[in-house]
């Protein structure tokens, strides 16, 4: 489209908008180049604000545009001049409306794929139609208009922006949004991308905009996957390993890469409130089937459609069939052809951090990649050359091969900037007796706790997950120094380091063992089904996706919810050639170290010895193994209080025999033989886990002088399924 037909197209939108020409051609030509593609076309608009005038900066909305760029392109195939991304002071409401209108709204075909992505401030605004009820928006570069007599804000109101989604003429558009609208009067951990409310008045162009879209006709039910589910409920980012990101953008865009989006976005919804809650948020994203009365007025969707038809991510429809996930992608490669830098968003969060030199990945042509150097998702790394290979291309996806762990991997404590420097001195001199225990100073470097003051008055010192949730039965005495406070919590820090390291082992994605497990509540005729976990990468290449995730993702509960009183069970199938053995190991509401207890009896043992015995769990080629056995002796009942449950299934290739021995050097009664019980010595057992799947991956010659210091893990040798759960 020539420059003078695009202006004049969108001359009517500048009036309503308050937008002049010279400040929409700052944005620079590659909007121009968009609008030459054919259609049916793949179209984004990505808004990302860190910097605000005169309100405290956010960290990781840029980072949240990028990694939704890099997905787009990388992994499903949109072209980057049909991403139009509005940064910083370039987001101003007035820009973000106009690119709407006509990068999306006027572009936009029947079948084309559209995806709107905001991460940002919100809040919320009193209206003058409505004095008595508060609206959700979003809150732009350009916050406010400076006038003499009263201020006025520039926010775009969150019916604004379900409007425009609903005018789109496709039924395939997805909206991200990573923002919140309430902010709490006192925020300990992670930053919240809420702002209080204001009551200031809303611009009068955005209610004219408003005014005219409620005229328009709303062809489209769009996706809008928003990052918290509650009206009091913030959004949060957080510090990784060289970089911010918003926490539901980067667990969201992780899956993505690693696994195909199934038919049910609640699916999808499950595996990133995991992800979520393993990185210290409770943070429970939103889709269509849980919003509120005013949301779902405004999108004017019929209840039929909620969750149902419209419930379908509509992202997987940009899949080519037979495409399976990625740990990352080729960015870019060195005039040598090679040395690569490789973008490894597809990596689980809380593995990316420890992701040593020599960990290797595969690319589709089968030559393998050493990693050399990591910072933040950007990797160096060299090819291990093959004779008559194919030159390596930007854009080859990248797939796990081996996983090197350091050994010295320590728990990290934040200390809260709001204690006094006293108070911070102390409590650093008391963390350092400990083994495996590290501090810093909260916000300045990625941490797994948070040390702080509990919100109350008197007060007392407590640890903290970093989205600010006190863990059970951490909080000290009224009155007690912190030294005695941060000493007793030794116990609770074994159990949580223990914790870090059998999470490093998740590899549903990557794994090459194929293996089903499916949690079950058992009731009635036939067990009801409450999650599936499977490994996704030994499917051959021509099985169709779409039928993977038919037998993948079977009917399930409507959440993950586990009643009191429940008989449970997993049903473990083991589909590969080889035997495989099994360990569970879990936390009970970041309290409680638990392991599943595989007894016999001294008639199995061949012994008179009356003392409980620990056997190995084997699963042979091809079989289905139930756990616990079906038998009333060994039945797994779920007993209160509420709480949450995190679960770790994880296999090998060689017996456990390491694990097996920490676990046996704790005396059990005949009393204490139940299937899934407390494990008394967390974290000798997490140790002994990682030196059994290093032990069972089959080194090669060349790595010998990483195994010294470092866990190496074959992804041909192991699996490590995770299951979160809800008790109530």
């Amino acid at each position: 489209m020539e420059r003078r037909t695009f202006l004049h197209r969108i001359g009517s939108i500048f009036a309503v908008l308050g937008v002049t020409e010279a400040e929409w051609l700052t944005l620079g030509n590659r909007y121009y180049q968009a609008l030459a593609q054919p259609s049916p076309r793949k179209l984004a608009l990505l808004i990302g604000i860190n910097q605000y005038p005169q309100i405290p900066a956010l960290s990781g909305c840029l980072t949240d545009v990028e990694l939704q760029r890099e997905l787009l392109i990388h992994r499903f195939g949109f072209q980057g001049s049909d991403i139009l991304t509005l940064t910083e002071e370039q987001a101003s409401r007035e820009f973000i409306e106009a690119a709407f209108l006509d990068h999306l709204g006027k572009q936009a075909k029947p079948d084309d794929l559209v995806v709107f992505h905001f991460s940002g401030y919100g809040s919320r605004v009193k209206l003058e139609t409505s004095p008595d009820t508060m609206q959700n928006a979003l809150v732009p570069a350009n916050v406010a208009q400076k006038t003499e007599n009263e201020k006025i804000v520039n926010y775009i109101l969150e019916e604004t922006l379900l409007l425009l989604l609903r005018s789109l003429p496709t039924d395939r558009v997805t909206a991200v949004l990573d923002t919140s609208y309430y902010a709490p009067s006192t925020v300990l951990g992670f930053k919240i991308r809420a702002l209080d409310e204001s009551v200031a008045k809303l611009a009068a162009e955005e209610l004219d905009f408003l005014k005219q879209l409620k005229t328009q006709k709303l062809a489209s039910t769009p996706i809008v996957l928003a990052a918290t589910s509650e009206a009091n409920q913030p959004a949060r980012e957080r510090l990784f390993s060289g970089f911010s990101a918003g926490l539901f953008t980067y667990a969201l865009t992780q899956y993505l890469w690693e696994f195909t989006p199934p038919t049910k976005i609640q699916v999808a919804l499950w595996y990133i409130e995991s992800s979520l809650y393993k990185l210290g948020s409770k943070q429970q994203p939103e889709n269509l089937e849980n919003l509120s009365p005013q949301r779902k007025e405004a999108l004017n969707s019929p209840p039929s459609l909620v969750g149902k038809e419209a419930g379908g991510l509509s992202l997987a429809l940009a899949f080519p069939d037979n495409i399976i996930g990625a740990e990352g992608v080729v960015s870019a490669i060195e005039e040598d052809g090679k040395t690569v830098y490789l973008w490894l968003a597809g990596l689980p969060p809380q593995v990316l951090l420890y992701y040593g030199v020599n960990s290797r990945f595969t690319l589709a042509t089968t030559e393998q990649l050493v990693l050399r150097s990591r910072t933040g998702l950007t990797a160096k790394a060299q090819i291990t050359k093959i004779e008559g290979a194919n030159p390596l291309q930007v854009g080859q996806l990248v797939q796990e091969a081996v996983r090197v762990l350091p050994r010295n991997i320590n728990l990290t404590i934040a200390l809260d900037t709001r204690l006094e420097r006293i108070e911070r001195v102390d409590a650093t001199s008391a963390f350092a007796g400990f083994s495996h225990v590290s501090t810093v100073t909260a916000g300045e470097k990625p941490a797994d706790y948070l040390f702080a003051k509990l919100q109350e008055i008197p007060s007392r010192y407590g640890l903290f997950s970093l989205g600010g949730e006190l863990i059970p039965n951490t909080a000290g005495e009224v009155g007690e120094a912190v030294k005695l406070t941060a000493q007793r919590l030794a116990p609770k820090l074994s159990t949580l380091f223990a914790a870090k390291l059998w999470r490093l082992t998740e590899n549903e994605g990557s794994s090459r063992l194929p293996l089903k497990a499916t949690l079950e509540i058992i009731s009635g005729i036939s067990p009801q089904v409450v999650m599936q976990r499977q490994t996704i990468r030994t499917f051959k290449p021509e099985t169709s996706t779409k039928k993977l995730l038919h037998t993948r993702l079977i009917a399930s509960l409507p959440s993950a919810i586990v009643p009191i009183g429940s008989r449970m069970q997993y049903r473990i199938e083991n589909q590969s050639d080889r035997s495989v053995y099994l360990i569970l190991l879990g936390l009970n509401n970041n309290h409680t170290a638990v392991a599943f207890y595989s007894w016999e009896t001294a008639q199995q043992a061949n012994t008179a010895d009356t003392k409980p015995l620990l056997k190995q769990i084997v699963i042979p080629p091809g079989e289905t193994l139930t756990l616990p056995q079906t038998n009333s002796a060994s039945e797994w009942l779920i007993s209160g209080p509420t709480c949450f449950y995190e679960q770790q299934l994880i296999f090998s290739t060689a017996p456990f025999n390491e694990t097996l021995a920490a676990l046996s050097t704790v005396k059990y009664s005949t009393a204490e033989e139940q299937p899934i019980g407390a494990l008394l010595n967390p974290l000798d057992v997490a140790q002994a886990l990682l030196q059994d799947l290093h032990n069972a991956s089959a080194l090669k010659p060349e790595m010998n002088g990483t195994a010294a210091d470092s866990y190496i893990l074959d992804v041909n040798n192991w699996a490590s399924l995770s299951f979160s759960f809800q008790v109530v």
